[in-house]
């Protein structure tokens, strides 16, 4: 039985002949480790957990995560891993949860996102030694490992492309002020701006949940008012898709009365009869990332911290 279980692990010790025969056997025999037993006797899971909050009722806000999912799925398996994913809604205070999964210690290393200004679960991640790595960023002064995406410079661009087409009044989809996401395309829709010699117009800047629901009642109001917006800059798919729908609800033409620009994870707006700037980011390529910066922290804790910021790939209206 030693010779087996070593066969089963690639010990070096087994001549290659023999561990292919009996990996033959057990796969014809149907055999899987057991992974709890294992854990009991190496305190090692081979399982990596990724927290992502599901937007309650607003499912195709959920389906865009299909791509990050996917990327982490193949990547975790790659590394020898398992991936289980950890569902919170919007209710859930995020620090328990983490701290749930803490105490369960069901997991070798987290993925942990959404991430909010002085997140409290990056000290707390810290300070318990767990390995980690954070999709997105926080200001914390301190050195942590994540993979992010540069929102700041998509909005930037985003704007500036936007001023390219002579548009002056141009509105920025958001979501919730407290999202560290938001804060960063803020800065970078502010900077264009700012460059450009045009003072910001607080009226102009969305904040919201970002379904396709509240993007078109905000853009709506906008598109209502006495000195309307000529460029919008989206947040993503969902709110790219309640902008066009307030749009035609008024007999508008996007790329004629109001240009856009949008971030896109999914390559939907490729697919829509519209004319739109979009800056595309691979969400699967991402997911392989967030892998490989935890499992090269868990094999080596003590070791560089990795900071990885993810640019967006833009591709002009047609």
């Amino acid at each position: 039985m030693t010779t087996v279980s070593r066969a089963l692990k690639d010990g070096p010790e087994v001549h290659p002949s023999t561990m292919a025969r009996v990996k033959e056997v057990a796969r014809r025999v149907g055999y899987v480790p057991n992974h709890h037993g294992r854990a009991l006797k190496t305190g090692r899971t081979l399982t990596l957990t990724a927290v992502l909050p599901m937007e309650t009722r607003d499912y195709l806000s959920d389906l865009a995560k299909l791509p990050l999912i996917e990327g982490m799925t193949l990547a975790a398996r790659q590394a020898g891993y398992s991936l289980s994913i950890y569902s919170t809604t919007p209710h859930d205070d995020p620090v328990e949860s983490v701290q749930r999964l803490l105490q369960a210690r069901s997991a070798d290393g987290l993925i942990i996102t959404r991430m909010v200004s002085d997140d409290p679960r990056v000290k707390l991640l810290l300070d318990e030694r767990i390995p980690f790595v954070a999709f997105g960023r926080t200001d914390l002064d301190i050195a942590y490992p994540y993979v992010d995406i540069d929102n700041e410079q998509i909005a930037y661009e985003a704007t500036r492309r936007l001023m390219d087409k002579d548009c002056q009044r141009i509105a920025l989809q958001l979501l919730v002020p407290e999202d560290q996401a938001s804060v960063m395309r803020l800065a970078g829709y502010g900077r264009a701006m700012a460059e450009a010699g045009i003072p910001l117009d607080p009226s102009l800047i969305g904040h919201g949940t970002l379904t396709m629901e509240s993007s078109a009642a905000w853009f709506d109001r906008l598109l209502a008012s006495s000195d309307p917006p000529t460029g919008l800059a989206c947040a993503n798919e969902l709110g790219l898709l309640g902008a066009l729908h307030a749009l035609g609800r008024r007999g508008l033409t996007p790329g004629r009365d109001v240009h856009i620009v949008t971030r896109d994870n999914t390559r939907l707006s490729r697919f829509l009869p519209a004319k739109i700037g979009v800056h595309s980011v691979d969400m699967a390529n991402v997911g392989h990332k967030l892998i490989e910066v935890l499992a090269s922290r868990i094999a080596n804790p003590l070791g560089p911290v990795a900071a990885i910021l993810v640019q967006g790939r833009f591709e002009p209206a047609e």
